[in-house]
């Protein structure tokens, strides 16, 4: 009977060691960029594929859940469609916490965006303008863009400054 316990429970050690190793080596990282990286998020986050990074290329962001929707800009003439990842879908991804997004431009421009925006699903991280990839030049190749048109809170100018274009990176705190 000894033998048969001490048998029992090597198996049972062995398949929580497993499941622990495997758990491990899964969680927290994410797929590597195989092209060019147009999105890095670090803080607090808790899946990377970098240290302390999440880094995206542009097919992973088109991988994840993405929405589109028409709505008119301060920056566009006449109503635009833009096609991009949710940002609860971003959040998701990166394993997101806590309260605050800054975010970065290719030109250095910065502001904060609350996380709540990204997890209410108010947003979309978008790389597309009316089926079109976005230049640098056309405030690409991301944009952050609310559909202002759906809700009269989202003409605000709170939600106008957080509009940021050519978003290069997300630090969360």
């Amino acid at each position: 009977m000894s033998r048969l316990f001490q048998s029992s429970a090597a198996a049972l050690f062995g398949l929580a060691l497993l499941i622990g190793v495997s758990g491990a080596s899964q969680a927290g990282t994410l797929a590597e960029p195989t092209g060019p990286v147009i999105l890095e998020i670090s803080g607090a986050i808790a899946n990377t594929n970098g240290p302390g990074v999440a880094r995206f290329d542009l097919e992973m962001l088109k991988a994840l859940d993405k929405r589109s929707f028409e709505t008119s800009t301060n920056w566009t003439k006449g109503k635009q469609t833009f096609e991009g990842v949710r940002g609860k879908a971003l959040a998701e991804a990166v394993g997101a916490s806590g309260t605050m997004a800054k975010a970065v431009a290719l030109n250095d421009y910065r502001v904060e965006i609350p996380l709540e925006d990204f997890t209410s699903d108010k947003l979309i991280v978008a790389y597309q303008l009316n089926g079109a990839a976005m230049s640098v030049r056309d405030k690409g190749p991301l944009w952050v863009m609310y559909d202002f048109d759906s809700d009269g809170e989202l003409r605000s100018e709170r939600y106008m400054n957080r509009s940021i274009w050519q978003l290069r990176s997300l630090e969360l705190r």
